[in-house]
C-alpha cells in the first residue's frame, strides 16, 4: 500500500505541473452499463482492458490500429481463443510486448503496474464487479485520477451490447463508427427476427446448448435464459435449459438431457490448447479444420447423455464458436443457429457472409472460416 500511495502522490505532483495536458481533450461524464457516472477526459489515448477479448470491440472501433491506445490487458487472449490471438500476432506482432495482467475475480491484477502505464481509463466486463469492488480497486484508482467503467457482452448481451458499444465510442472518441456497427447489428438481427415475426405457426425446436462441450470431463455446462440460451429463443428455438438454470450460467446433468430428448444440439469451442492441452473441445475458430472440428464433435455425442436423444439420431448436433458469446459479434451466431433451426426459412440467409461482411467493414483482419461446423451435412 505504500508504494501505491507514493506512486499516486508522484503522479498527482507530476499532474499539477502538467495543465496542458490535462486540457487536451474534454472531461464528460460517461454513465457505464452498471449506471455508475463516471469523469473520463475523452478521447481517451491510453486504456487498459481488463479482458484480453475486449479486443474485439476495441478492433471494431479502432480498425486502422487496434493497439494504438492499448497500453496494457488481461492475459486471457491467447488462451481462451488461440487461432483469434495469433492471427491478430501475425498482423501486430507488437501487441506480443503488451503488459498483461491477472483478473480481478482471482486476485492477481496488479494495482500497482496499472498505476504505472498511467491509463486514462481501464475497461472492465461486468462479471468482476463484485471482485473489483470487495478489493477497493476502484477507491483506489481514483485517488490517482484512473476512472474505471464497466461493460457487458456477457451476462446480459442482446441488452448491454449496444449501450455498451455506444460508451466506448464516447470513450474513443469513434461515436459515428460505433453507430455505424450498432445499425449493422441491428439490421442483421433483423434479418432473422422479422421473418419468424411474420411465421404463423412457427414449430419452434427444442435445443439444448453446451457450454464449452469437452473443456472438462464434467457435465454440462449450459445457459439459462441470457447470452446463448437467449440467441436460441431469437433464432426461433426453445432453450432446454431455461427453467433449469434461473440465471445466465449453470449446469444440467445428463439425466435432464436424456428426458428433454432435445431436437438440436449446440455446442460452444474454441480451440483451448493451452487450457486443456489434447482436450476433447471442440476447436471451432478462425481457420479450423472442419473435419478435425466435425471428428471431435461426433466423439462428444458418445457420452451419456446424448447417445439416443433425437438431435443424435437426426445428426442435429453443431458446433460453434464460443467467445460469441463475450463479444459484440454475436448477431452472427443468431444467424447461424436460425439457420441451422430452420433451413428452409432461412435458405436464403448466409451467416458466413454476415461475417465477411463485419470484417471487411469494420475489423483490421481478414475473414478466415472455422466457426461452425454441423454433423448434419445438409446444413
Amino acid at each position: 500500500m505504500s508504494k501505491i500511495k507514493s506512486l499516486a502522490a508522484s503522479l498527482l505532483v507530476t499532474a499539477t505541473f502538467l495543465p496542458a495536458m490535462a486540457l487536451a481533450g474534454d472531461v464528460v461524464t460517461v454513465t457505464d452499463i452498471t449506471g455508475r457516472e463516471v469523469e473520463v477526459e475523452v478521447p481517451v489515448e491510453k486504456v487498459i482492458l481488463g479482458e484480453g477479448r475486449q479486443i474485439y470491440f476495441t478492433a471494431a472501433l479502432d480498425g486502422e490500429d487496434p493497439f494504438k491506445r492499448v497500453v496494457g490487458w488481461r492475459d486471457d487472449f491467447e488462451k481462451a481463443d488461440n487461432n483469434g490471438y495469433h492471427q491478430y500476432l501475425e498482423k501486430y506482432p507488437e501487441m506480443a510486448d503488451l503488459p498483461t495482467f491477472g483478473g480481478m475475480k482471482n486476485g492477481t491484477f496488479d494495482v500497482e503496474q496499472a498505476v504505472a502505464l498511467q491509463p486514462d481509463v481501464i475497461i472492465l466486463n461486468l462479471d468482476a464487479k463484485v471482485a473489483t469492488e470487495e478489493g477497493g480497486y476502484i477507491e483506489k484508482l481514483g485517488k490517482v485520477g484512473i476512472p474505471v467503467v464497466y461493460v457487458d457482452f456477457r451476462e446480459k448481451p442482446m441488452e448491454n451490447t449496444e449501450p455498451s458499444m455506444r460508451l466506448i465510442g464516447k470513450l474513443y472518441g469513434k461515436e459515428d463508427k460505433a453507430e455505424e456497427f450498432i445499425e449493422f447489428r441491428a439490421s442483421e438481427i433483423a434479418k432473422v427476427t422479422d421473418k419468424l415475426a411474420a411465421q404463423s405457426d412457427l414449430a419452434k425446436p427444442v435445443v439444448f446448448v453446451e457450454r464449452a462441450g469437452g473443456y472438462s470431463d464434467d457435465c454440462c455446462m449450459s445457459f439459462g435464459n441470457e447470452n446463448f440460451g437467449k440467441m436460441v429463443e431469437m433464432a426461433g428455438g426453445i432453450n432446454m435449459a431455461a427453467e433449469i438454470i434461473p440465471g445466465t450460467f449453470g449446469t444440467v446433468n445428463p439425466e435432464q438431457i436424456i428426458a428433454s430428448d432435445p431436437d438440436q444440439i449446440i455446442v460452444t469451442g474454441a480451440n483451448w490448447e493451452l487450457y486443456v492441452p489434447g482436450g476433447n473441445w471442440v476447436g471451432v475458430g478462425a481457420g479450423a479444420d472442419p473435419e478435425v472440428s466435425a471428428d471431435k464433435l461426433a466423439g462428444l455425442m458418445e457420452r451419456p447423455g446424448f447417445t439416443g436423444v433425437k438431435a443424435v439420431r437426426d445428426n442435429n448436433v453443431h458446433a460453434i464458436w464460443h467467445q460469441f458469446y463475450n463479444s459484440p459479434y454475436q448477431f452472427v451466431a443468431v444467424q447461424q443457429i436460425a439457420k441451422w433451426l430452420h433451413p428452409e426459412l432461412f435458405a436464403d440467409l448466409d451467416p458466413e457472409a454476415t461475417f465477411q461482411e463485419l470484417h471487411d467493414r469494420f475489423l483490421p483482419i481478414d475473414y478466415r472460416p472455422g466457426y461452425f461446423v454441423s454433423l448434419n451435412s445438409s446444413k
